[in-house]
């Protein structure tokens, strides 16, 4: 079974499987999820079967080298905006600049402190995921501070189930941005579950009715044949 969708995904592709082990226990012990990959055509296919929200990427990799894993990465609409830090040997600036012109986020020289690591990739994700990592989300009035697990819109105290809180989280992430039905199964209740998908509309209903029981304007847009979205 997934874990909630609110653990945020870290994709490891690193061929040294002492470092890769190391990497994943201690991401996992900070409460990830973690997918493992040996080569880099591993590495592509967990891009593509199960997309990650941080990629750790090694350079020199067996098969696909993370450099043209990362000018991949760039090039597709669906993971251009995906943070990449990639991991090294090579300590020369120039090998630097190229890692980072090649589109990586961070660039991390072997051999590193995990807990240094760790913090790059939490740093990476307060970007694309603020709410996985503690960071209070506030929008149009509605503030949800995903540590104490408390909501507010207006100052007044909503009551959300579990599911209902991890949808409005991710809604919250992005305001504007349309959900279809299958984006939002997947992120709040994992994709190795089965969920019908009306099962979406039914929690968005629980959470419309609960950011509205102290009145004011619908703050869910419903998009016809598209989705949802925070407005």
């Amino acid at each position: 079974m997934s874990r909630p969708s609110l653990a945020p995904h870290v994709l490891v592709v690193e061929d040294e499987p002492a470092q890769r082990e190391i990497l994943a226990y201690n991401l996992e012990a900070e409460g990830f999820r973690v997918t493992q990959a040996a080569d880099g055509d591993e590495g592509l296919s967990a891009l593509r079967d199960d997309p990650p929200d941080v990629v750790v990427l090694d350079w020199m990799l067996p098969g696909v080298s993370g450099i043209e894993i990362c000018r991949r990465i760039r090039t597709r609409a669906e993971t251009r905006a995906l943070p990449v830090i990639m991991l090294s040997a090579r300590s020369e600036e120039v090998d630097r600049v190229r890692g980072l012109e090649i589109g990586a986020d961070d660039y991390v020289t072997k051999p590193y402190a995990v807990a240094e690591l760790l913090a790059r990739v939490r740093a990476q994700l307060r970007r694309v995921r603020p709410s996985t990592v503690g960071q209070v989300l506030d929008h149009g009035g509605i503030v949800l501070d995903s540590e104490t697990h408390r909501v507010t819109r207006d100052g007044h105290a909503l009551r959300l189930g579990p599911t209902e809180f991890r949808l409005l989280a991710v809604l919250m992430e992005k305001p504007g941005r349309v959900w279809s039905r299958e984006q939002l199964l997947d992120r709040v209740w994992g994709r190795d579950i089965y969920v019908d998908t009306r099962t979406v509309d039914v929690h968005i209903g629980r959470l419309r009715k609960a950011l509205m029981a102290e009145g004011g304007v619908d703050p869910l847009r419903t998009v016809r044949g598209a989705g949802y979205s925070l407005g």
